[in-house]
């Protein structure tokens, strides 16, 4: 409490009375502009952020791209392309290619035609007559 009372008569530190609600702190007519000025230095430093960024990030891929050549590699996006197109289009005899809807030998009329001749090679004269009206 003598630190309060000590403040309101004046010996205290010069903060104290405005923090026991004294008087106001008077505004910077050049406050406008320091601000201006600031935020203009912190566009500017962001800029130069960003650049110096984009410039290592520049070396990075100068880099990648050296051991890319050096060992015959392929760059991450082509490499998923030609993965994509892969999946798209499934090379004819594969192991993935999709199945068909009719197992073979059900309802297959060219299989059962050739089925149907190779039985009739076997069949005696009279039979096949028959088998053909």
């Amino acid at each position: 409490m003598n630190f309060v009372m000590k403040a309101a008569l004046g010996g205290g530190p010069p903060d104290v009375g405005k923090m026991l609600g004294g008087e106001e702190k008077e505004e910077d007519p050049d406050a406008a502009k320091k601000e201006e000025e600031r935020q203009e230095a912190l566009r500017q430093q962001e800029e130069e952020r960003k650049a110096k960024y984009a410039k290592m990030e520049a070396e990075r891929e100068r880099m990648r791209q050296g051991i890319r050549d050096k060992y015959g590699l392929k760059k991450r996006e082509e490499a998923e392309a030609e993965a994509a197109a892969a999946v798209e289009e499934p090379a004819a005899g594969s192991l993935t290619r999709p199945k068909k809807a009719v197992p073979a030998g059900c309802g297959d009329e060219e299989e059962e035609e050739s089925i149907m001749d190779t039985v009739m090679k076997y069949l005696p004269g009279p039979l096949q007559d028959m088998l053909k009206k």
